[in-house]
């Protein structure tokens, strides 16, 4: 659509309406494969199927998870076919035009963390590779920087530049690489199932596994009770639920550019439950071929690609996962901060100069590697905090605002979503009760039960959500009646 003097401090190029939409079904899909088939991916997957305990209950839990994956995801990425605008934008209407830059900076910093995650996890499937020589293995153990071997420094700061490399010329280029990309992972990962399979003799879904060896290894997973158990099978699904749980923001910054709704519906359908389920599956099937095989619980792709005899199959295994590591992160770490950096400051920072921020934050962090304190805690404590924002704007749009939105107020400072001085008292009053319960009070005391973390997310969504509608109430019979 075609903004009316849109304010400059709200508006710029890359935050305008979206004009140009390539995206189809194909490249919707490719958003998931790109955001799903990474290295920690694939370490959730694994632990997650196993934990299941049978393929039903796997069907179960993976299912349920995939399907209600599939549902918010839908809910976010229709507001972004229909109006164009990116998260940050999209949020001015339940935080204000410049409270948006709350829940923004709050999903950036996320994207940060996640960025140097995901670029230390593609340059360690490249280490994995390069120690297998031993001139290299020593190299690796003798030498040191940053709190880091230097051999890690150096593969680390290659992934996080050949990054850069792909974002230069803008969203057409992402959905090119992605195109790409998607496809060659799965190649990939139905190679490495196929090849463990074969060579173990064994098609299992990891009943051969001790449960005790099965659980140390997955300790990190933070899946708790039994293997198989109604417990283990609830937390599995919200675990899944919750390793999403940045997307469900800004999936709009992708959405905006698919040609329409159907095309959206499409690949979600295909990218989401179907394709999850597949993944899970050929993951768990992997590992637990790989456990025959090896005899250890190897939930790193990576570290089962290490011991191939072949270096050629090493070095195609290594690249695969770093490239799809790339992809994650392009899709779900670059975009997003670009994104929210340029939406505070839309006069200075425009798509590039906002990835480069975000690029050159996860390059500092780097030296303290905060991103290894355990994935369990990692996931869930971020995931969570986002919890309390998505249940916000979701009320917003489809409850208070029945899905009509004024998109060229969107970007005005003194139209619909000024409130007050830019900034919506009641959103933030909402916010800050919902995060109250989805992260502070299980993460930093004991007043809540131990179990209460693992759904942090959920609590989040409807605390927020349902604190915001009764604030709202008001407002949203007005609207009804108008």
């Amino acid at each position: 659509m075609k903004l009316i003097n849109p304010s400059p401090s709200l508006h710029n190029e890359d935050l305008a309406p979206a004009t140009e939409r390539k995206w189809g079904a194909f490249s919707i899909f490719n958003v998931w494969t790109s955001d799903v088939h990474s290295l920690w991916g694939y370490y959730l997957a694994a632990s997650l199927f196993l934990l299941c305990g049978s393929f039903l209950n796997f069907v179960i839990a993976i299912g349920f998870g995939s399907l209600v994956i599939f549902v918010m995801m839908s809910m976010v990425g229709n507001a972004g076919v229909r109006t164009g605008v990116p998260f940050p934008v999209l949020a001015r209407a339940s935080f204000g035009t410049f409270g948006a830059n709350i829940p923004a900076l709050v999903r950036a910093v996320v994207a940060c963390f996640w960025y140097g995650a995901q670029t230390a996890a593609a340059g360690g499937a490249i280490v994995a590779l390069l120690v297998r020589s031993p001139a290299l293995l020593e190299f690796h153990q003798t030498s040191h920087f940053l709190g880091h071997s230097t051999l890690e420094v150096i593969c680390y700061v290659i992934v996080w530049s050949a990054q850069l490399l792909i974002i230069q010329r803008g969203m057409e280029t992402v959905r090119k690489f992605q195109d790409w990309a998607g496809p060659a992972v799965w190649a990939m990962m139905l190679f490495l199932a196929g090849y463990l399979v074969v060579k173990s003799g064994t098609f299992s879904f990891g009943s051969e596994i001790p449960q005790d060896v099965l659980l140390k290894a997955t300790a990190d997973a933070g899946v708790a009770g039994a293997p198989g158990s109604f417990a283990a099978l609830a937390a599995v699904a919200a675990t899944w639920i919750t390793y999403f749980a940045a997307l469900y923001l800004n999936f709009c910054d992708f959405s905006r550019y698919a040609t329409s709704e159907k095309a959206l519906r499409k690949g979600n359908l295909w990218g989401l439950p179907i394709n999850l389920l597949a993944f899970c599956l050929v993951a768990g099937v992997t590992t637990t071929a790989a456990f025959s095989v090896y005899g250890e619980v190897l939930l790193h792709p990576e570290a089962i690609s290490a011991k191939f005899d072949s270096w050629f199959l090493a070095l195609l295994a290594a690249l695969t996962f770093a490239v799809a590591t790339l992809g994650i992160n392009v899709v779900a770490n670059f975009v997003s901060p670009a994104f929210d950096f340029a939406n505070v400051f839309p006069r200075q920072i425009d798509f590039k100069k906002g990835g480069y921020i975000a690029a050159g934050i996860a390059l500092v962090l780097y030296p303290w590697a905060p991103w290894e304190t355990g994935a369990a805690h990692f996931v869930n404590f971020i995931g969570s905090t986002m919890g309390p924002i998505f249940g916000i704007m979701m009320v917003d749009y489809y409850l208070i605002r029945k899905g009509r939105l004024d998109v060229n107020a969107l970007y005005q400072e003194e139209g619909e979503f000024k409130f007050n001085g830019g900034f919506h008292g009641k959103a933030f009053v909402a916010l800050g009760v919902g995060m109250v319960f989805s992260s502070i009070l299980p993460t930093f005391t004991t007043v809540l039960p131990a179990w209460w973390g693992t759904y942090g997310w959920f609590f989040g969504v409807a605390i927020g959500g349902a604190v915001y509608y009764g604030l709202r109430a008001g407002a949203a019979a007005r609207m009804q009646a108008a």
